[in-house]
């Protein structure tokens, strides 16, 4: 059946999540390390759904450990051969398959330019995590979909408890967060389903920690239902792209309590203002000026954003079903993806 593969592995995430939370302790070691080495700053090199986790990353760094953090291109090492000093840098390698080419030449390179490397990915016995002098396990189990699910709520989750271990905490924030996924995995998305199944154009958009999950929203609706998807922080989109929205948009914009949510407001207000279809998801979703709304659970701010995208996927999954479309196989996509 079409969309199969996706449907259960989106479904299997509560469970992941329950895993992950127990099994906690064996991110000791490297969050140790880490805290130990005291790294000046922090980098996250990464690609497609791993780049919107390393940005939620970026935002758990910066905030909960008060450190520098920036996402980082391959590139400038793979094609243009730059080598920076690295030392005393952190470098988080986020992938996946943990088999993409250039993710692990530029690993390797910051290994050996000084950096603390952290491989954190969903296959151990991978080359990245062979290039990286640390590995974290997101323990999400074997992915077969193309559209990753399970896998890239498992590595927000893995990022999370690796950064709350490093600055001594107990983890509290996701104790029941398997319980919680539940809650938000069984919010209808019927209503949001009729209202995009015939938009060809869609911006998402989020503050703050949400941030990364207007990124990955966008991604799995233009990958699974081929729709023209983009998207922008609230501030940039109040910034020029605006002037793009109109009757024909259809915009998700995510809304859970905390500073970034409460941020968006006005954002919500302006676009629906020039006419756009607008669907809020998130905690704070209730109480956003939307034309429809998917509240999920209440969590800690930056816990968020493991919840925000559950039911977006099952939009993505259900738009792609009602456009004739199998979210299994989309066109000119393989599950691992080697840049170079």
């Amino acid at each position: 059946m079409a969309g199969e593969r996706m449907a259960a592995e989106v479904a299997e995430q509560p469970a992941v999540f329950d895993s992950l939370v127990a099994g906690r302790g064996g991110l000791a070691d490297v969050a140790s390390l880490i805290a130990t080495r005291k790294p000046r700053f922090a980098l996250l090199a990464a690609r497609g759904s791993s780049d919107h986790a390393a940005l939620y990353a970026k935002y758990l760094i910066e905030v909960l450990l008060q450190l520098p953090a920036g996402l980082v291109s391959p590139s400038t090492t793979t094609l243009y051969g730059a080598h920076p000093d690295f030392t005393d840098v952190l470098y988080l390698s986020v992938s996946q398959s943990g088999g993409s080419p250039d993710l692990v030449a530029a690993t390797e390179a910051a290994r050996a330019q000084g950096a603390l490397t952290v491989a954190v990915t969903n296959t151990p016995a991978s080359p990245l995590s062979d290039a990286a002098e640390l590995s974290v396990d997101i323990g999400a189990g074997e992915e077969l979909a193309v559209a990753a699910t399970k896998t890239y709520t498992a590595t927000l989750l893995s990022l999370y408890l690796l950064v709350d271990a490093i600055r001594g905490g107990s983890a509290a924030a996701v104790r029941d967060i398997g319980e919680l996924a539940s809650t938000a995995l069984a919010e209808p998305v019927e209503d949001a389903v009729e209202r995009f199944r015939d938009i060809e154009r869609v911006l998402t958009t989020g503050r703050g920690y949400s941030s990364a999950t207007a990124a990955e929203a966008a991604l799995k609706l233009a990958e699974t239902s081929y729709l023209a998807a983009r998207a922008y922080s609230g501030a940039d989109l109040l910034h020029g792209p605006v002037a793009a929205v109109d009757s024909h948009t259809g915009v998700v914009a995510v809304t859970s309590r905390g500073h970034g949510g409460a941020a968006m407001r006005d954002v919500v207000q302006t676009v629906r203002e020039r006419g756009a279809s607008v669907l809020a998801v998130g905690s704070a979703a209730r109480d956003t000026p939307a034309d429809l709304r998917i509240a999920i659970p209440e969590t800690a701010e930056e816990v968020a954003p493991i919840l925000e995208i559950l039911p977006l996927q099952r939009l993505a999954l259900a738009v792609s079903l009602a456009r004739g479309v199998d979210p299994d196989n989309p066109r000119g996509l393989h599950k691992v993806t080697r840049t170079v």
